[in-house]
């Protein structure tokens, strides 16, 4: 008989289908989830013991008939979903929603021939500690979720929504903004001294003064730097020391989730959501390792594979093998990002893989095999000059050899110096003051965001990308022309009454021990309904309270504006898409109007989402002649993606569409193949 293999993704199980070809094995796909919480309500029955109501979901339906039939025909049905939190959970809902006993369980890092006979030589069971730490953190967003977003909506606007996790990304964009308002520049002045021996000029910084260091700041105004230069009049420049020595530049360790998110939102300017999406479909076809992980474990193979690919290509002196370790926390059993196999080299996919995705697979095999090369050597020199009281230092450097250099380019600069020997006399060709102002905190990007949460130990790998995601979607945050977030007006006010009414849901420590007390449900050391209660209990006396005490808040804003339909006067409201205009009518009048207007010949509005069909563009309002709104990518003619409905930044879970949402607040999936909905969205304002 035949042994039905589960997996997640239909290409995980087309990859894993070549690898056990023939009539033992048959491969299908579970297209995701197969259960969880009902939408239409809490679904957490917090009388009996948190005990959660799972449902299948509509579109799970027949995907469960098809599987419940071909594991009654099969001798043997085997889970081989990921081998993360998540994937054990869908595992085990599998196992629930099938009705199976005992089932095997599978789990590979890798989607490899051996790797994958590996697994199935060595089956085991469901891991009900990864799973209970699953169910911990969905019912914990459920509550928080659907408890305290009836109270935004009562006390703020309709329609808003609050994570736990998502809260604490906000507050965090919020306070740096409060810090960028806070801040007051100040003035300094630098000195510098173009110097010159022979024909070769070299640069020099002031450094002392009566033989005590100057800092950074100290030359305050143009008065201070105008007295350093009447003490320079007729000094003489003298070289009193030459440093020279050997320095290395290290390679980096190999790629973890939220380091490959960093670069790769540097170095492209993905998102988390399209880089994860991107690495997720890498892993399906056996390009890479798994891409959800914080470890920097290294197998020995792919130790012995880089080392042998190193050694061919580049001679035995760039290789070096060497083991990293992670920080605390990290899961060793896992393995951090890598290619499946050293030798395979990005050239040699170009014809399988797009753009997007090739850049991102070349990005991580660099990085590997960076990894495991020699350090790159520059020969630097320092010197130090005299002059007068005064003391001056001047630096450069000259790369010596390119060791991990050689397959992964980062930048750096080389300044060649002239030959100079202590006690010679330099010509100076002139000194001249500049002023300079400090400059502000600089705002978010994806990549300095995700670094935050993971520093203060918000969230764990699988979660930087789908929070980042849900607070733009819920225009709490927002991305400047510079790619930079800020807190909108909605995401401020939000941020303020958790903060004065619910200061545990947005507390960065509290939110951090959160993320600990999980990780020791997925290690067996706690339960996870006492977790549940632990934090519930207060919460929800807490909430109690806060019901009757806070008043809502008035942002409401007056103007000379007269609705064109009744004649009163129209005021400016915050909704959850921004600011519009509304009658004062209301009930009886609901006229609005939107506070942006899209000109026919005006510059496109852009929505700061990647288009799906390019990967290049940026999706953008835009007006039809008629005067119609509708949504294109903004390199037309190059690009003609377009749709009637707004884009939103999520992706469909079927098919992995985007998501547009109508204008009635039905959120869709933009593929007309597809009929994946999602109802109880509120409508939007275009």
């Amino acid at each position: 008989m035949t042994d039905l293999v589960i997996v997640e993704s239909p290409t995980k199980a087309k990859t894993i289908q070549k690898f056990l070809g023939g009539k033992k094995y048959k491969i299908l796909s579970s297209f995701g989830h197969v259960r969880d919480l009902p939408k239409s309500k809490l679904g957490v029955d917090v009388e009996k013991d948190f005990e959660p109501q799972y449902v299948i979901p509509t579109k799970a339906r027949k995907v469960i008939t098809e599987l419940k039939k071909a594991s009654k025909a099969a001798e043997n049905t085997i889970l081989a979903t990921d081998q993360d939190r998540e994937g054990e959970s869908i595992s085990w809902h599998l196992m629930q929603a099938l009705n199976l006993e005992n089932p095997k369980r599978i789990v590979f890092h890798e989607i490899t021939k051996t790797a994958i006979d590996e697994a199935l030589a060595h089956p085991g069971k469901i891991d009900m500690n990864l799973v209970n730490a699953q169910q911990a953190r969905r019912v914990l967003d459920r509550l928080v979720g659907y408890k305290l977003s009836p109270f935004l909506w009562k006390k703020v606007s309709k329609g808003l929504s609050a994570g736990r996790v998502q809260s604490v990304a906000v507050k965090l964009v919020v306070e740096k903004e409060e810090e960028i308002k806070k801040f007051i520049a100040v003035e300094y002045w630098e000195v510098l001294a173009l110097l010159k021996k022979a024909d070769k000029e070299f640069e020099a910084h002031l450094t002392k003064k009566d033989g005590k260091p100057v800092d950074k700041l100290e030359v305050k105004t143009k008065v201070e730097a105008d007295e350093i230069l009447k003490g320079l009049e007729n000094a003489t420049y003298i070289i009193e020391k030459v440093e020279k020595k050997e320095t290395k530049k290290n390679p980096l360790p190999p790629f973890t989730t939220s380091t490959l998110q960093q670069s790769a939102a540097n170095k492209f300017g993905y998102s988390a959501k399209m880089t994860m999406s991107l690495a997720q479909k890498l892993y399906e076809e056996g390009h890479i390792t798994y891409h959800r992980t914080d470890s920097l474990n290294l197998s020995q193979s792919s130790l012995d594979g880089a080392k042998k690919f190193i050694t061919q290509s580049f001679g035995e002196n760039y290789s070096n093998v060497k083991h990293y370790k992670a920080g605390k926390g990290a899961q060793e059993a896992h393995e951090a990002i890598r290619p499946t196999f050293a030798d395979r080299t990005p050239e040699s996919l170009k014809a399988d893989l797009d753009g997007p995705r090739w850049k991102v697979y070349n990005l991580i095999w660099q990085r590997f095999l960076a990894s495991q090369m020699v350090p790159a050597l520059f020969d630097s020199t320092a010197v130090e000059i005299s002059a007068g009281n005064y003391a001056f230092g001047a630096n450069g450097q000259i790369l010596k050899f390119d060791g991990f250099l050689k397959v992964y380019p980062m930048k750096f600069s080389e300044t060649e110096m002239p030959k100079l020997t202590e006690k010679e006399t330099v010509e100076l060709v002139s000194v001249t003051p500049s002023q300079h102002f400090t400059e502000p905190p600089a705002r978010y990007n994806e990549a300095s965001l995700i670094k935050a949460l993971e520093k203060h130990g918000i969230g764990r790998p699988s979660t930087y990308a789908p929070t980042l995601s849900t607070v733009q979607a819920r225009n709490y945050i927002a991305k400047n022309e510079q790619k930079r977030f800020y807190p909108t007006e909605m995401g401020t006010i939000v941020n303020k009454v958790l903060i004065e009414n619910f200061p545990q849901i947005v507390d960065i420590d509290f939110t951090a021990k959160m993320e600990k007390e999980l990780d020791e449900i997925a290690e067996g050391k706690d339960t996870w309904r006492k977790t549940v209660k632990d934090f519930y209990v207060p919460f929800e006396a807490n909430l109690k309270e806060k019901y009757e005490e806070v008043k809502k808040a008035n942002t409401d804003i007056a103007t000379d504006k007269i609705c064109p339909k009744c004649q009163k006067p129209m005021i400016e409201k915050l909704g959850r898409f921004g600011r519009f205009y509304a009658c004062t009518g209301f009930p009886e009048c609901k006229h609005t109007e939107s506070l942006v207007k899209i000109e026919g010949s005006a510059k496109p509005i852009t929505l700061e989402i990647v288009c799906p069909k390019c990967g290049k563009g940026k999706m953008a309002a835009k007006r039809t002649k008629r005067g119609k709104i509708f949504y294109g990518c903004d390199q037309y003619p190059a690009c003609d993606m377009a749709t009637w409905d707004k884009p939103i930044n999520e992706f469909c879970p079927t098919c992995k569409s985007i998501l547009v949402q109508t204008m009635k607040g039905l959120v869709k999936c933009s593929s007309k193949e597809c009929d994946f909905k999602r109802e109880g969205e509120t409508k939007i304002e275009k």
